[in-house]
């Protein structure tokens, strides 16, 4: 399996960290899902997001921006 890298900004006030995390590396297995600061603060302050291979990708919710970033997923 290609490595994917994957990133979430821990003062997102849009995504619970524990959740996310957990639902990230269920889809994404053996991957390390770093957690902190992305310094993407505009747009973190309005939509959650994920950053995932060079991606930024946004949704209204915790659960949007995970489905729109699994599309990026290395297999």
């Amino acid at each position: 399996m290609a490595k994917n890298d994957i990133r979430v900004c821990d003062k997102c006030k849009h995504m619970r960290m524990k959740t996310a995390v957990q639902k990230l590396e269920k889809r994404a297995p053996g991957t390390e899902i770093k957690v902190g600061c992305k310094s993407y603060c505009g747009p973190c302050a309005k939509y959650a997001f994920v950053f995932i291979n060079g991606r930024y990708v946004k949704g209204a919710t915790e659960d949007e921006a995970i489905e729109k970033a699994l599309v990026h997923l290395k297999k």
